[in-house]
């Protein structure tokens, strides 16, 4: 008998996840990751991400998010020589400033100056809600002491931090990567194009509330961040005219949903997708396998409904690699979530 799950409860979305399943490093090349795909209706299959271009259809589209990774991470002395992390998270709109997290952050009070190898490079300001401090940069402080920020499940070093950008970054802004995007090369995406597969590009600025897991019993109690997105007006022509459209990874969803649903092309979006969530936009989605209790797999959850705990079973038997640095399925929207006006 199929299991009986509430989705509207957050233990809905919890699985377990050995540690050995999360992937401490990317493969080489890219595209060699495992593809887990599974279209309504059909059996499992095992691939992998070189073989997109033969699995999708001429005249798809595929939406990638073109957002750069920035070196958030400042590891910085105060004066006395004490350490402290500081981890930016968005531009406040004035010059300089930052929304930041401060680690000690109860050990830096406001006004505190910190350093890189002598030279000051940040003053730290009030405490804001969530935790987050106000923190004003020297002008080069990123170049001069910043580093890419990898997710804390991630515990050995990079040894290319390029392989924590996708291959199309070009908009600087985003704290983490748009993980999906990481499997695509350029090789691929030029066959894509062969095969009749158009490839577009979308702007959201990824934050490090994209992954913070849901700590509320509720899953609609839950609050969701807020990230910035931009789409050019002839990308979302042709987002529109395509027969299907291809989402490489939950943040170009988020951003062509948000886009659908308010007719913005560019503004801040807190959109939470979740059961029942009436979809406008996307067809199939390309996606990593996510934390337990996260938006993100709730997000799956709304477009294929209870397969995926099923689809994720699969891939822990068969030993896929789980979460940034992992491999991926390519799913259709279950016809229960009807697309919108087509």
């Amino acid at each position: 008998m199929a299991e009986i799950v509430d989705a509207e409860r957050a233990e809905a979305f919890d699985y377990e996840l050995p540690e050995s399943a999360v992937a401490q490093h990317p493969v080489e090349p890219r595209d060699s990751a495992r593809l887990l795909v599974a279209a309504p209706g059909h059996q499992v299959e095992h691939r992998t991400v070189a073989e997109l271009d033969r699995i999708l259809r001429p005249g798809d589209l595929v939406v990638v998010n073109d957002t750069k990774v920035l070196a958030a991470r400042l590891q910085l002395r105060k004066e006395t020589g004490g350490a402290v992390e500081v981890l930016l998270l968005e531009p406040t709109g004035r010059p300089g400033q930052w929304h930041a997290l401060v680690r000690p952050g109860r050990r830096v009070a406001a006004g505190t100056v910190l350093f890189h190898d002598g030279t000051a490079m940040a003053t730290v300001g009030e405490v804001l809600s969530g935790g987050r401090r106000l923190v004003d940069l020297a002008a080069d402080a990123v170049d001069v002491a910043g580093e890419v920020p990898l997710p804390p499940y991630i515990h050995e070093p990079l040894a290319d931090p390029d392989r924590y950008q996708t291959v199309f970054a070009r908009r600087l802004g985003s704290v983490a990567a748009p993980t999906a995007g990481l499997h695509l090369t350029d090789e691929l995406l030029d066959r894509l194009a062969e095969r009749g597969i158009g490839v577009e590009r979308v702007d959201l600025r990824v934050g490090l509330g994209t992954f913070r897991p849901i700590t509320v019993e509720r899953v609609a109690d839950h609050h969701m961040h807020a990230e910035r997105y931009a789409v050019t007006a002839g990308a979302w022509r042709r987002i529109q005219e395509a027969d299907r459209v291809v989402a490489i990874g939950t943040t170009v969803v988020r951003t062509l949903e948000s886009v659908a649903a308010t007719g913005l092309l560019e503004d801040d979006t807190s959109l939470f997708i979740r059961r029942g969530f009436d979809w406008r936009v996307v067809d199939v989605l390309l996606t990593n396998f996510h934390v337990p209790r996260s938006s993100l797999l709730v997000l799956v959850d709304a477009f294929i409904g209870d397969r995926w705990r099923e689809l994720y079973r699969v891939a822990l038997a068969e030993g896929y690699r789980f979460l940034s640095f992992g491999d991926a399925m390519l799913v259709e929207r279950t016809a229960g979530s009807r697309r919108n006006g087509r």
